[in-house]
């Protein structure tokens, strides 16, 4: 990335505007991480595309996305000024939404491994965390604090964005690359490993055979049901509302394994670390523990799944950081 100017708020909206005195010309990086992403599933859909449901719909959607990431480079290339690289690099961030469920789409037309992981889980600590976690924490605060900090999600990646974009300009491109290449490396993860956590297995497999540590293979079912287990916790709470409502606007039976809510949360708690932002740091890590600890307490996701995303997440980002380190 060109250096730009640091965009300390001192410098007021105008800045906002300032017109690049070395505009961009190509695709940002976190475009050309996009686009390679998209290849890679395009190919994949035409693989498959006999094995699919809707591969035509899935197509025509890659299409949009490369006609928007025209538009808005056409956009910055007449008027190429912060405001409109934001646009640029917020519009792939917001896309993330929509290749989430994607990745059902494709991961369902193989087999489910969801014995596997709760075999290991079931080795490792000789019960199943996820089933457990939420029978011994009965507490109506705690269920809400962990809600609270599963649904603070998004805004943490918002807040550290926007961090970076007004006060560390210098470095945004540099960051969201990093966030956006570790989210597309745990998409392609979530379609090759197809895993879809306790919540869909569980109920899938019935909680008495879960409890007793009967773990079948499901094969291809999760490509024909979709059906989850209510999540455990103060059902009365706001933030138990909130997460619910979440999980049926947008939820699929996909992406459990790693987890990309505690791998991509990590990558934001070494982003502050980078920037040397202690305060925002201390301020976020109660709320990134709480997150952690709600993907096992809601049965999202296995305790395996947590611990590989704590360790995948961490990975990620050094890789990252380490390849995007000329970037200026």
């Amino acid at each position: 990335m060109r250096k730009q100017n640091k965009g300390k708020s001192g410098k007021g909206i105008g800045w906002l505007f300032r017109l690049d005195k070395n505009p961009h010309k190509g695709l940002l990086s976190v475009e050309w991480v996009a686009m390679g992403y998209l290849l890679l599933t395009t190919v994949l859909v035409l693989l498959l595309y006999t094995k699919m449901e809707n591969p035509t719909a899935l197509l025509m959607g890659r299409a949009r996305v490369v006609a928007m990431t025209a538009a808005l480079w056409l956009v910055y290339r007449l008027v190429p000024c912060p405001l409109t690289r934001f646009a640029r690099i917020g519009a792939q961030i917001l896309l993330l939404a929509w290749w989430y469920p994607d990745t059902y789409e494709l991961n369902r037309t193989f087999q489910n491994l969801d014995h596997i992981f709760a075999q290991i889980e079931q080795s490792w600590f000789g019960c199943q965390p996820a089933l457990l976690f939420c029978q011994k924490v009965t507490s109506p605060i705690v269920s809400e604090l962990f809600d609270f900090g599963y649904g603070a999600y998004y805004p943490m990646i918002a807040l550290v964005m926007l961090y970076y974009f007004f006060w560390r300009y210098h470095e945004f491109e540099r960051a969201t690359f990093i966030l956006l290449a570790s989210f597309f490396l745990f998409y392609v993860i979530f379609v090759f490993v197809p895993v879809v956590g306790p919540t869909f297995y569980y109920k899938a497999v019935g909680l008495k055979k879960i409890a007793a540590a009967v773990f079948p293979p499901m094969h291809d079912y999760f490509n024909y049901h979709q059906d989850c287990l209510p999540s455990p916790g103060y059902v009365d709470g706001v933030c138990y509302q909130f997460v619910e409502g979440a999980k049926e606007a947008g939820e699929r039976p996909t992406a459990a394994f790693p987890s990309s809510h505690v791998g991509v949360s990590t990558v934001l708690m070494w982003l502050l670390w980078h920037a040397r932002n202690r305060g925002l740091l201390f301020a976020l890590l109660p709320v990134y523990v709480l997150l952690c600890c709600a993907t096992v307490y809601i049965q999202a996701h296995y305790l395996i799944d947590a611990i590989f995303g704590f360790i995948s997440g961490t990975l990620f980002f050094f890789v990252f950081l380490r390849l995007s380190r000329n970037f200026k």
